[in-house]
């Protein structure tokens, strides 16, 4: 270690003054901050990356900040990377989609390093980045397709209930003989056949 004093003329005489007793540099560093931040953005994540010297990449620790654009830094959310990686991934749902966001990082000597110690850096340059809205003809789609599922069961469902009920009733089930008028019977086909034609043109326009 080192020890610090601060000498000094005081009135026409020379004083000494101890400031540290035991300095010690690889206690009290204060480091450059990262450089070259970068960032990409999708609609399930949002990853950031970083620089810093390759020989310091091993004892780091980082603190990324990240807000709205149009907010005070005072409002901003805190990340620590899970790692001394120079990165960090975000989840994608913490973004709103067509905001600007803004985003830096400061690092220091981890703290679990014991042959050096640091306070933070300061803040880097900053990335500016926003998340993508979600096209509006995959939700159109996406409804679309809804309707698809929930149509095909419930068209069976009625042609089941229209031919039990034919079954059912006596006064449709008899035979016709020559010359007989037409019952209702024989209608029901027809029916079944009409109401089948309608089901696939509304499948038709639903696709």
């Amino acid at each position: 270690g080192y020890r610090v004093s601060l000498q000094g003329n005081f009135f026409g005489s020379n004083h000494t003054y101890i400031t540290f007793p035991e300095y010690n540099p690889r206690k009290h560093i204060k480091l450059d901050p990262p450089l070259n931040i970068q960032s990409n953005i999708t609609a399930s994540k949002c990853q950031i990356w970083w620089s810093v010297p390759w020989y310091l990449v091993e004892i780091l620790q980082y603190e990324l900040q990240y807000k709205e654009y149009s907010v005070s830094w005072e409002f901003a959310l805190n990340k620590t990377p899970p790692s001394s990686l120079p990165q960090i991934e975000i989840e994608g749902t913490e973004f709103h989609s067509g905001v600007s966001y803004i985003a830096r990082v400061r690092c220091k000597v981890s703290e679990n390093e014991d042959s050096y110690h640091s306070q933070w850096s300061e803040w880097s340059q900053t990335t500016v980045f926003q998340r993508a809205g979600v096209p509006e003809v995959s939700e159109k789609l996406f409804n679309s397709r809804t309707l698809q599922f929930l149509f095909i069961p419930l068209s069976f469902g009625t042609l089941l209930y229209l031919f039990w009920n034919c079954k059912l009733s006596s006064r449709y089930c008899c035979f016709l003989t020559l010359g007989q008028k037409a019952s209702p019977a024989l209608t029901f086909p027809h029916q079944l056949l009409s109401f089948s034609h309608s089901i696939i043109c509304i499948m038709g326009i639903l696709r």
